[in-house]
């Protein structure tokens, strides 16, 4: 095994800055902290046998896995939940970083990477349906099945446009072609955007939401501040499914 490569230029290889500057390619928190911590493992991994691939699918048991935590009652699958989907943004950075330093980029990888964020979001959302489902009410279950089929839907129309791209033989969109051309559905979105109440159908900030709502369990002694906060995912991921809609179809994605 030979020596760790300089951080720099682990940096420059690893992190590009048209990914990282790409405003649907990375996640804000990949920008704020992750990616730092990642580098740092990247960086002894490179050193290693390990592939891209296996750590793809390390990602993918993390974030089903943080689902699944759900169903422990109290802080404590709450708290599981959480540090479960800050593992699988670390490995969802990590396996791309090992990819491009080692040079065994994918399509398998890229599927794989794909259908696990798919898997995780949609599990933290059924994990939220069975913990408010705690006292038997199976009502609860049943929605966080649904807020699940909103997020995968959200996702879903999202990948469609690359696939409806490439069939029509055109590159992949750039963030210019996702403005718009309506100017009401401009304003719309900008409005949407300054609030970022969007960001709560991603399972890194549905996770928190869901660890608030327990420690607001905790302090009450029942189940009924995850029921909010579930109700409130629901709504929001089913009001954003035919709102991004609208979007993809108003904007040049299709063009």
């Amino acid at each position: 095994m030979g020596a760790a490569p300089v951080l720099e230029e682990l940096r420059e290889v690893c992190q590009p800055q048209a990914k990282l500057a790409s405003r649907n390619g990375e996640h804000w928190a990949g920008r704020l902290y992750m990616r730092s911590i990642s580098l740092r493992f990247t960086r002894q991994l490179v050193r290693t046998p390990v592939t891209p691939d296996q750590l793809t699918w390390t990602m993918v048991v993390c974030g089903v896995a943080s689902g699944a935590a759900l169903m422990i009652p109290g802080l404590t699958g709450a708290v599981l939940a959480v540090v479960l989907m800050q593992l699988f943004l670390l490995f969802d950075c990590v396996d791309g970083e090992v990819a491009r330093w080692k040079g065994q980029n994918s399509a398998s990888g890229i599927y794989v990477d794909r259908l696990g964020a798919y898997l995780a979001d949609a599990a933290l959302m059924a994990g939220a349906g069975y913990r408010a489902a705690e006292s038997g009410v199976s009502g609860w279950l049943s929605i966080g099945i649904a807020t699940a089929l909103g997020v995968v839907l959200l996702k879903a129309s999202t990948d469609l446009v690359d696939v409806a791209r490439a069939r029509r033989g055109l590159t992949v969109v750039d963030d210019e072609a996702t403005r718009p051309r309506s100017q009401g559905v401009a304003t719309v979105r900008r409005v949407a955007a300054a609030f970022k109440i969007h960001r709560v159908t991603n399972g890194i900030e549905a996770s928190l939401v869901l660890l608030a709502a327990a420690v607001a369990d905790q302090l009450t002694g029942g189940i009924e501040p995850t029921r909010w906060a579930l109700g409130a995912l629901a709504l929001i991921t089913w009001l954003m499914v035919p709102a991004h809609l609208l979007s993809i179809l108003s904007s040049s994605r299709l063009r």
